[in-house]
């Protein structure tokens, strides 16, 4: 799908994947059972930073500003405003997703937990789609997969589980904090994140219509 005309609908659709894909960073890295494979990136930059567990959310600033600069110069056409739309505020959308998590989660017995592991990594995996959908420039991270991907010929779904291996090395490192959640991510979010745009790419192209 080309990307076409940039409109309110579509930069509020991708605001709206920015909240979901902060809200399940924050969820794995709250329910303790590691982060995800690009959570653990940024649990890495805040650990060697000497950031708090309450500075996520600046340590993924800095990470999504660093590749920024990178597809800037290397794949300039997957930064777009939707790039920036996810830029400035994500940062925020994780701690805004920490506190959530403080609030309701009603106990911190390991079926709990479990529930919100699994209900991050869905959440993330949704944004993600959504990002990939309306199609107005994606996130940095995915930028770097779509660029890889373009690079090789291959799939998005092979390319994407290559690529978290890849995050979650560089990220255990770093003293990320490695996990169930970051070997299911990094089978399964590719897939996942596969499967979520085909069936929202059939629902937008309708609205589209």
């Amino acid at each position: 799908m080309k990307q076409g005309k940039i409109t309110g609908k579509k930069i509020f659709a991708a605001a709206f994947g920015i909240l979901l894909v902060g809200i399940g960073v924050a969820f794995n890295n709250c329910a303790g059972f590691g982060n995800d494979s690009i959570g653990i990136v940024y649990d890495g930059i805040r650990n060697v930073s000497g950031m708090n567990q309450t500075q996520l959310g600046m340590a993924s600033n800095v990470v999504n500003l660093s590749l920024l600069i990178l597809l800037f110069f290397t794949a300039r056409r997957y930064v777009s405003i939707g790039t920036f739309v996810y830029l400035l505020p994500y940062g925020f959308c994780v701690d805004a997703g920490s506190f959530l998590y403080r609030h309701i989660a009603w106990s911190d017995e390991t079926a709990v937990r479990v529930l919100f592991s699994i209900t991050g990594c869905m959440l993330l995996c949704m944004g993600v789609a959504v990002y990939i959908t309306v199609d107005i420039g994606v996130d940095p991270f995915t930028g770097v997969v779509l660029l890889i991907r373009d690079r090789l010929n291959k799939e998005y779904r092979y390319v994407k589980i290559g690529f978290d291996i890849a995050m979650i090395v560089i990220g255990t490192a770093l003293g990320g904090k490695l996990g169930a959640v970051t070997i299911i991510t990094a089978f399964a979010a590719g897939p996942a994140i596969q499967f979520f745009s085909e069936q929202l790419k059939k629902y937008w192209m309708k609205t589209e219509e």
